[in-house]
């Protein structure tokens, strides 16, 4: 059964999606929409797609069994609704928004209609991941220590706190989930935001550039993860840290080191998680078993009310209870 799928976005990452999407068996991508339809049909060339400037005019034009949205995070609302009401299932990149207000009433949909969804949250899919949860297994954390430090993104949307909701919400929220994934949830949140750099080298620039957030665990775990865009670009650090009386695990995008018990050992990362969090998905939407879907709308709106929950701490300058 080939699979007919729609692109919403015209970005690098709606590129990098297409481009897998082409590769694998059986799935065809037949339309892509953007914010103008020249913008689109030059997407779409590449694809031998067609493009569509309006959302509605792609979906009454084709017959699709899923569509991908990959958007700035100011943008999510009417496109999703428009896909609900359609009962076309999809799959959205992350972050849900740049806040809670427009996710809850979107969940409140899709929980009723009982539509498929997945969320871009990769680093659940990565094979590293599913090894430091293994590890994890029996553990008692003591407590984790993350990090998404590197530079401002090129996009014009992502300096904009408006239409990015700023670093934790857009970036960040990569980390704030795999703590979730793999600890639990957050029971309440304390942040420091500040702007150090960036307003003064670029313009248009209204997010805080650097910032830090405790976290407490519903298990009691305590937790710290910080950020910042002030670095070069050849310069970063991401990644999550996990402390008890055994030792550590220190996991990053390329390895997971395991220093604990008196040895030490490291695993590089293999495999493609955007490859299977998609195929993941497209399993999904070919059968009905949802089992491969790491991260659905419900769970990836838990992790938004955390990061914007540590948005309203870092303004309120106070803790915030979830």
């Amino acid at each position: 059964m080939t699979l007919n799928i729609g692109m919403v976005g015209t970005g690098w990452f709606a590129k990098v999606h297409a481009d897998l999407l082409v590769g694998m068996k059986e799935v065809k991508l037949l339309a892509v929409c953007g914010t103008g339809k020249d913008k689109a049909e030059e997407m779409a060339r590449h694809y031998a797609a067609k493009g569509y400037g309006d959302v509605a005019e792609m979906l009454d034009a084709h017959k699709l069994d899923a569509v991908y949205i990959c958007v700035p995070p100011g943008v999510h609302g009417a496109i999703e609704r428009t896909l609900i009401r359609r009962g076309i299932p999809f799959f959205v990149e992350k972050p849900l928004g740049v806040s809670t207000e427009i996710p809850a009433s979107l969940l409140q949909d899709i929980e009723e209609s009982g539509l498929l969804t997945s969320v871009g949250y990769h680093f659940r899919y990565q094979e590293n991941v599913k090894r430091l949860q293994e590890l994890l297994k029996g553990d008692k954390i003591g407590m984790v220590v993350g990090q998404w430090m590197g530079s401002m993104p090129e996009a014009a949307w992502w300096r904009d706190q408006e239409r990015s909701g700023g670093q934790f919400i857009e970036q960040t929220t990569h980390i704030v989930d795999l703590l979730r994934y793999l600890a639990g949830d957050v029971t309440e949140v304390y942040a420091m935001f500040g702007s150090r750099v960036m307003h003064e080298k670029r313009s248009g620039v209204s997010v805080a550039d650097v910032g830090t957030v405790s976290l407490k665990l519903a298990s009691g775990i305590v937790a710290s993860i910080s950020n910042t865009c002030v670095l070069p670009g050849e310069v970063g650090k991401v990644g999550l840290s996990f402390y008890n009386d055994r030792g550590l695990l220190d996991w990053n995008p390329q390895r997971l080191l395991e220093v604990r018990d008196g040895n030490s050992t490291e695993y590089a990362s293999s495999g493609n998680p955007y490859v299977s969090e998609s195929e993941a998905f497209l399993h999904a939407v070919r059968t009905g078993d949802r089992s491969g879907i790491l991260s659905d709308y419900a769970d990836a709106y838990k992790t938004l009310k955390v990061t914007c929950a540590a948005l309203e701490s870092a303004r309120k300058e106070v803790p915030v209870k979830l």
